[in-house]
């Protein structure tokens, strides 16, 4: 989906298609839906489209931050943005590929000013396909460029648009 926030954002993938559920501090799922024009079908595999596995861990990576920063804002600490630092126990149980529909969930495990931790999995046709514990840390950002542009994908996901209709 073309858009103002994806022209303008650093992050070259942005495996999190939507965020259908956001509880913090104990639940957020996501959707994540594999198509076959995303680039990185083009090498991996030709002929034999797999996902790679590290972009249905980013996918979950990016579910947990959000539920993490969602939480933290809920006790008063806002504009800080969560790092992923730690990868644990992740275990990639199912192949996806092109015209998949990944179900994805983060629940939280803890979170403090520190960092926080999840527990987050994904889904294909009710089949787990990968899970795995993240850990991240929690950095202030001050740049009003980054803070709107966090802004804008944190509202696509949630909204569908960065703008009102």
């Amino acid at each position: 989906m073309p858009g103002l926030c994806y022209r303008r954002s650093a992050l070259r993938y942005i495996p999190l298609d939507r965020i259908t559920v956001l509880e913090p501090p104990q639940l957020a799922r996501g959707l994540k839906c594999v198509s076959l024009a995303e680039d990185v079908f083009a090498d991996h595999f030709p002929g034999h489209p797999v996902m790679p596995g590290s972009l249905i861990q980013e996918a979950l990576a990016q579910l947990g931050g959000v539920l993490l920063e969602a939480t933290l804002r809920a006790q008063g600490k806002a504009d800080v943005h969560a790092l992923l630092t730690m990868v644990d126990r992740a275990r990639f149980r199912k192949l996806v590929r092109p015209g998949d529909r990944l179900e994805l969930e983060a629940h939280g495990v803890r979170a403090s000013e520190d960092g926080g931790q999840v527990r987050a999995a994904a889904t294909l046709d009710g089949q787990l396909a990968a899970e795995m514990e993240l850990g991240f840390v929690f950095v202030k950002v001050s740049n009003p460029v980054v803070l709107e542009r966090r802004r804008e994908i944190l509202s696509v996901w949630l909204n569908g648009s960065a703008e009102d209709p």
